[in-house]
């Protein structure tokens, strides 16, 4: 009996060894499974955060892009509107300069042309009635 008693220890002992390497294969394995885990949520956050940064840098080139397309479209609209006001400025002054010669040239010759007929025409006569 004393025999039987021992082997039932012994074999009572390495069960309950059995039963905690059991029972550390499945700490080690929930360990493992939350390690997993919490490296796939990592990864996911982090790629999330990664699309929401590149996200933000094209939204921010593309709207520099169009700042800059916008910019340039106002200085050309600018320069056009200025170029166009100098040339009719000076279309203007030109015609208002011609016209000024123009009228000066008539009345100059209008006058020129009065003289001389008052000079040839009227004095001869004038001076024909006076002799006479």
């Amino acid at each position: 009996m004393e025999r039987s008693v021992s082997d039932h220890c012994q074999h009572s002992w390495k069960i309950a060894v059995i039963i905690i390497l059991l029972f550390l294969v499945v700490v080690v394995e929930v360990v493992v499974v939350v390690v997993v885990v919490v490296v796939v949520v990592v990864v996911v956050v982090v790629v999330v955060v990664l699309v929401v940064v590149v996200v933000v840098v094209v939204v921010e080139v593309v709207v520099v892009v169009v700042a800059v397309v916008v910019l340039v479209v106002v200085v050309v609209v600018v320069v056009v509107v200025v170029v166009v006001v100098v040339v009719v400025v000076v279309v203007i002054v030109v015609v208002v300069v011609v016209v000024v010669v123009v009228v000066v040239v008539v009345v100059v010759v209008v006058v020129v042309v009065v003289v001389v007929v008052v000079v040839l025409i009227i004095s001869p006569t004038f001076l024909v009635e006076i002799l006479s």
